[in-house]
């Protein structure tokens, strides 16, 4: 099996701060499809299945373009939540924004000096990130296929009693039981969702517009986003070029846990249902 070589880029992101990547290849970089992978909220690339899902990409032949989100919250060493200012400012119009930015440079040829221009370019989302791709993909021009798992299908995600709490503290307390962080959430978000909600950032409306090829995977026990979120997605989609895979008994990440505790049947039939994808519309 082919090495797969590791490199990490660095770029301006959407709040004007540092935005963190990876790309991973095996066995050079030229002639070849590239999928970008966008991790959810609380998440981030490295956690979990996400360097594994990039390293079957890379061995199947693409170049699998890994980034933390300016408001992901985690700092220079990948792993810890050491910029929660950055997380608390966090906006989906933000997260959009970033995406963009990593797809226009990896389709211009433009992220890395060694990384030659993509033949085409794929789009994985999970969860918040899958959601932010389906907005992405809905109003560009350079996705030639997308896959999301466990996607939301709407934004307003919080009960009005927090809602009102929220704008009254001008903060949402937001806990990250896998590192007992307590990160802020300001009002921020909001603001964004009641400004773009009917238009910009309107889920299922963008849902509508993907004229690329979609498959949109979500388990039947997913604990986070329910799996009607998914039904809703599929039915605002373009019939005949959106599949939609309910994978029975799989959780929100599919049985996979931070740190890397080893491949589920669950995360394995997600995965080669996604390459298996990829290779089909970009290939």
């Amino acid at each position: 099996m082919a090495t797969v070589m590791t490199t990490t880029f660095e770029l301006a992101g959407a709040d004007g701060g540092p935005l963190r990547g990876e790309v991973r290849t095996a066995e050079g970089g030229e002639n070849r499809p590239a999928v970008v992978i966008c991790h959810g909220f609380k998440g981030f690339k490295d956690w979990g299945f996400f360097p594994k899902l990039a390293d079957r990409l890379a061995h199947a032949g693409f170049s699998a373009i890994s980034f933390n989100f300016t408001g992901s919250g985690i700092g220079p060493d990948g792993e810890s939540f050491s910029e929660p200012e950055r997380f608390g400012h966090a906006t989906f119009s933000k997260d959009v924004e970033d995406i963009g930015l990593v797809c226009r440079r990896l389709s211009n040829g433009q992220l890395r000096s060694d990384l030659a221009q993509p033949t085409k370019v794929g789009l994985f989302g999970h969860s918040r990130g899958g959601g932010m791709s389906v907005i992405y993909t809905s109003g560009a021009d350079d996705i030639s296929a997308i896959v999301t798992w466990s996607a939301i299908g709407s934004l307003e995600r919080w009960p009005e009693d927090t809602v009102s709490q929220w704008r009254r503290d001008g903060k949402l307390d937001v806990p990250n039981a896998r590192t007992g962080d307590i990160l802020p959430v300001y009002t921020d978000l909001l603001d964004d969702i009641e400004a773009h909600k009917h238009g910009k950032l309107d889920l299922l409306a963008a849902a509508g517009r993907i004229n690329v090829p979609w498959m949109i995977v979500h388990g039947d026990a997913d604990e986070t986003v329910a799996v009607s979120e998914a039904k809703s997605l599929k039915e605002a989609a373009s019939q005949d070029r959106t599949l939609l895979h309910i994978v029975p008994g799989a959780s929100h990440t599919m049985g996979s846990r931070h740190p890397w505790a080893g491949l589920t049947p669950e995360l394995d039939f997600a995965m080669g249902e996604t390459v298996g994808w990829f290779a089909k519309h970009l290939f």
